[in-house]
């Protein structure tokens, strides 16, 4: 069957069609052209003549043009829609113009740059001129880095490269800094939280920098859809820019199809498992060879999925259909084997975390299957559009999991298919990120008095690191003093240390992957089954000090996941808003989380098949958090008999933390919520909403000022959710609320919105 067969039998399929909550079809689009600007080199457009680009798109012609009149700009439009060329083309244009011209590109992952260096180096080439373009990531050679500094016109590099081996040694970058006229930023949607604090530092310590040599160059950044492009992009590079998104690309006809999986029991509000639904419908696909990608959350799933899907298929076809895993943790070479399969054709299918989300070219793709909403609306449109990059017919089917967040999303598809609620947000004056850029900006340059006296907050910062010894003030300079090496101290990724590497006790202790330090207990603690390309794992040594872990190669039928238990203790209220007898509040926080028992989990039947308890070391975190405190008598003024009014709170705080990441843009893991019937700091029943971040990055600061959105969304869910009186997929599983109950959970919602403030 092709493409539109398999179409109609979705359409027939009565155990699929049912399941269908909703289909958009976008029809095929033709192109919007205009203009070459009149200021491209000749070259240029003789080049992109003879290879059948005779005009531009209108985003292309429009970015073009405001670069060229010294604008910064962002240009936001879909997947594959030639956004390389909003930022090559003037690039090449000003080298060709002045050969002592460079600019720096910045791309978010080394896998990313290495495809975008192919190429560019491929029209350079073609061009037929001298502009010397250069890779400058942690596998660049020693040998190969003193001719980059010296004569590299394009340097393309990561952020974190950016950060610990060229601004720190930026003396021996001067004809880089010197000569700067173009910094490209692509896919800064994905620098949001953590990273985009983090870069948004970067670029601070970069233009500082660059000021110093006598350079000031124009930022070409590029982004996805979301609500504030220009707001992130101002705030990543301190500067405002010129929104480009009128996009005039073609495109094939797309089909989005949001499929819910049957529910198998109506009073608990279970729904049939969307990783064993997800195998079905992308084995539909990979048994007629059409290429498929197949989107997981989390890395355990998509070791999950490959398991079924290479069983499943290797059954009926052998070795005629290869499918491979793809995520963080695997090593590069094998991540470049499997890019180089789905190129060629040779892998038929690939079942990946969102490391594929952004645009490496992994060639023509037809079918993307989403397993469960991917965390934020951006990043399910980005994963949408690996398939159909092209031409042609795409499909693109979101399986939906029992979560709230999904079923919202499956009952109102609006917020996929008609707007975008979402916001990219970053806190450059995170504490504890700002402080460890001061360090690494006082070891580059010595911060002057008059510099330091027009950042707010920032001579207190290096007062601070002059009593501990890091900087000396000397007259009006704060001069480095300290014989730490400040930027090889922070990881961009994260406020968190370094990671656990995973050596593998069967073969000689080679490395096989590596795990962030927060997640290692969860998925490296002692008898855990840690999965990798579908081969079994057991760790018999989890080594907390020297940051690794033993595993040994093991053939189980179940793996394992972890359950952590958190406490939370208020430090600090930063905004706080009185209602009538209710208190909305937004301060700082620490968290205290242990990782306390696992379960094993049956391969397909999902079926708990036994438990350890578990003594792992305790993390503290500093963070930022979002609460609501109801008056005291609450439970007795709406009439929830105390035996479930625990249950009730539970409950509440179940759906908002479910629902609150949609409103701010982040990954669902980056808010956890909590109740507390009595909570130590407030004496009164609360719920909390904390980010699961070091220091916080905005995002429970937004939810204080957007709270009304927020809880009218959780209500109209829960009162939309078919179960009989709770379940999973709106205020959590009985064994959770304690048999509360939907209606105490709306009576709850109902007080929170009635009340106006005083």
């Amino acid at each position: 069957m092709n493409l539109e067969q398999i179409l109609d039998y979705i359409r027939e399929n009565p155990g699929i069609s049912p399941n269908i909550s909703d289909w958009k079809t976008y029809p095929a689009k033709p192109a919007l052209y205009a203009d070459f600007p009149e200021k491209i080199d000749k070259r240029i457009i003789q080049h992109l003549n003879e290879n059948g680009i005779e005009r531009l798109y209108s985003h292309q012609s429009d970015a073009v043009k405001a670069v060229l009149d010294n604008k910064d700009i962002v240009v936001v439009t879909p997947t594959a829609s030639g956004k390389t060329l909003c930022y090559n083309i003037p690039v090449l244009n000003k080298i060709l113009e002045d050969t002592n011209s460079r600019a720096l590109y910045l791309f978010p992952t080394k896998a990313l740059a290495q495809d975008q260096l192919s190429e560019l180096y491929s029209l350079i080439q073609k061009l037929d001129v001298d502009i010397k373009t250069y890779t400058f990531d942690g596998d660049t050679p020693q040998t190969a880095r003193r001719l980059i500094r010296s004569a590299g016109h394009i340097v393309v590099t990561n952020p974190d490269m950016l950060h610990a081996g060229i601004l720190p040694h930026h003396t021996k970058w001067i004809k880089l800094f010197e000569n700067l006229k173009y910094v490209v930023i692509d896919e800064i949607h994905h620098y949001r939280g953590v990273f985009g604090s983090h870069l948004a530092n970067v670029i601070k310590r970069l233009k500082r920098i660059c000021k110093f040599y006598g350079s000031n160059p124009i930022f070409i950044c590029c982004s996805a859809t979301i609500a504030n492009p220009d707001e992130l992009t101002k705030r990543i590079i301190g500067k405002d820019v010129t929104l480009i998104d009128n996009n005039g690309a073609p495109s094939g006809e797309r089909h989005f199809i949001i499929y819910n999986p049957p529910v198998i029991n109506k009073q608990l509000g279970i729904r049939k498992n969307a990783v064993s639904e997800a195998t079905s419908l992308a084995a539909m696909f990979l048994q007629q060879k059409i290429q498929t990608i197949v989107f997981a959350r989390y890395r355990l799933y998509v070791e999950v999925l490959l398991t079924y899907l290479q069983r499943q298929l290797k059954k009926k076809f052998d070795n005629s259909i290869n499918i491979a895993g793809y995520r963080g943790g695997y090593l590069p070479n094998e991540r470049r084997r499997i890019e180089q399969g789905l190129r060629n054709g040779s892998i038929t299918g690939v079942v990946s975390t969102n490391a594929l989300e952004l645009g490496i070219d992994i060639g023509s793709l037809d079918v993307s299957i989403i397993v469960g909403y991917p965390g934020s609306i951006a990043s399910l449109w980005q994963q949408a559009g690996r398939a159909g990059r092209r031409s042609g017919t795409a499909i693109t089917i979101m399986v939906a999991n029992s979560t709230a967040i999904n079923q919202f999303l499956c009952s109102e598809s609006k917020y996929i298919f008609d707007r975008t609620p979402e916001s990219g947000i970053i806190d450059p004056d995170n504490l504890i990120i700002r402080t460890n850029h001061l360090k690494c900006a006082a070891f580059e340059l010595p911060f002057e008095k008059s510099e330091t006296d027009k950042e707010n907050g920032q001579t207190e910062i290096l007062e601070y690191l002059s009593d501990a010894n890091l900087v000396r003030k000397s007259g009006t300079r704060y001069h480095w003093s300290s014989e730490i090496y400040p930027a090889q101290q922070v990881s961009l990724r994260s406020a968190a240390p370094e990671n656990f590497v995973i050596l593998n006790e069967s073969d000689n202790y080679r490395v096989i992957g590596e795990v962030d330090y927060f997640s290692a207990p969860i998925f490296l603690h002692p008898d855990a089954i840690y999965l990798h390309s579908a081969v079994q794992y057991q760790v018999t040594n989890f080594d907390w000090e020297g940051k690794k872990a033993t595993v040994k190669e093991v053939n189980v039928d179940f793996y394992t996941d972890a359950e952590t238990k958190s406490e939370l203790k208020v430090l600090a209220v930063n905004n706080e808003e009185s209602f009538e007898n209710s208190v909305m509040s937004h301060g700082d926080v620490t968290v205290t989380s242990t990782t306390v028992l696992y379960k094993k989990i049956k391969f397909e039947t999902h079926e708990n098949v036994g438990s350890g308890e578990l003594k792992m070391p305790e993390l503290e975190m500093h963070t930022t958090a979002f609460w609501y405190a109801f008056p005291g008598d609450i439970n007795f003024r709406l009439d929830i008999a105390g035996s479930v009014f625990g249950g009730a709170l539970r409950g509440v705080a179940n759906i908002l933390g479910k629902i609150a990441p949609l409103w701010v843009m982040c990954d669902p893991r980056d808010l956890r919520s909590i109740s507390q019937v009595r909570a130590p700091f407030t004496e009164r029943p609360t719920i909390y909403i904390y980010e699961n971040i070091p220091g916080g990055v905005g995002l429970s600061e937004k939810l204080y000022f957007e709270y009304d959105k927020l809880f009218e969304s959780c209500l109209d869910h829960i009162r939309r959710c078919p179960c009989d009186d709770g379940c999973p997929s709106c205020i959590g599983p009985p064994m959770e609320t304690g048999n509360a109950g939907k209606e105490n959970v709306i009576k709850l919602f109902e007080y929170m919105l009635a009340i106006a403030p005083v």
